[in-house]
């Protein structure tokens, strides 16, 4: 697995912020529900991802040792007027400007507490990189509009999720004194079929007695999500349904439906 620079990730929140403005701006009701989080209304959603930035930034700024809560972090709940579009882009402009800053600055190597093993700078880039990616996608299909995001991103989004995932079950495991989670049985193949051959956007998914292991590459498997990346990516992330007309279930379909749930946050 290779990452992405850590420039790369920087430009990368910095386009994710500005394609949240635009949803923000474009007329788009806020107190519209958010179907792939039917808890929040899209304002919500855009104050949850704003106030990630804010808690990323606060932490990596301070070079924090331990977690800081999010009671504390200056305006991390966004503007004091509600359902106001204009003080809400203007609080995430201020917010992009801000972590991009705050990690340009870092670089990749600094040391600061995470929730993951990984207790480095670069791990926030790539983290809000994904969150904010993520959730404008959530905030693009509650508004009804277009959503895009680069190959490089969208495969690195899938591989990241890919190691975090399995992670938060150990964890999870660990802390409850459990064991782990019994895997779905057979194996997965995720399959862009809009890419090149360089970026190699297929993923062989299995499940052993350490949880998930995986690996890139183009395999067999006892079902296969097939489609354009972006598609493949929203379907594993579940914002889209596997009956959207840009994918293809080949296989088991109560395999990958196992998979999903058990790869959920």
């Amino acid at each position: 697995m290779t990452l992405l620079t850590h420039d790369r990730y920087c430009d990368e929140i910095a386009h994710q912020v500005a394609g949240l403005r635009a949803v923000v701006t474009s007329g788009a009701d806020l107190g519209a529900t958010v179907p792939t989080c039917p808890d929040w209304t899209l304002e919500q959603l855009v104050r949850h991802a704003g106030g990630a930035l804010r808690w990323s930034q606060a932490l990596v700024a301070s070079r924090a040792e331990k977690n800081i809560p999010p009671e504390e972090i200056p305006f991390a709940r966004g503007p004091e007027e509600q359902g106001d579009a204009a003080a809400l882009d203007a609080w995430l402009a201020e917010t992009g400007e801000l972590v991009v800053r705050t990690l340009r600055e870092a670089g990749p190597g600094a040391e600061v507490w995470s929730w993951f093993e990984d207790h480095s700078s670069g791990f926030w880039a790539r983290r809000m990189t994904h969150e904010i990616a993520v959730h404008r996608a959530d905030a693009a299909l509650a508004a009804g509009l277009p959503y895009e995001v680069t190959p490089e991103v969208a495969a690195d989004a899938i591989d990241e999720w890919l190691v975090i995932g399995p992670w938060i079950q150990r964890r999870r495991a660990a802390r409850e004194g459990k064991p782990l989670p019994q895997g779905p049985g057979g194996s997965l193949h995720l399959h862009a079929t809009d890419t090149t051959p360089e970026l190699n956007a297929e993923w062989i998914v299995e499940w052993g007695e350490q949880g998930v292991q995986w690996r890139r590459g183009h395999e067999k498997a006892t079902v296969a999500l097939r489609g354009p990346l972006t598609a493949v990516m929203l379907g594993f992330y579940r914002r889209i349904p596997l009956d959207n007309e840009e994918l293809e279930v080949l296989g088991d379909r109560a395999v990958l439906e196992g998979w999903l749930e058990r790869m959920a946050f």
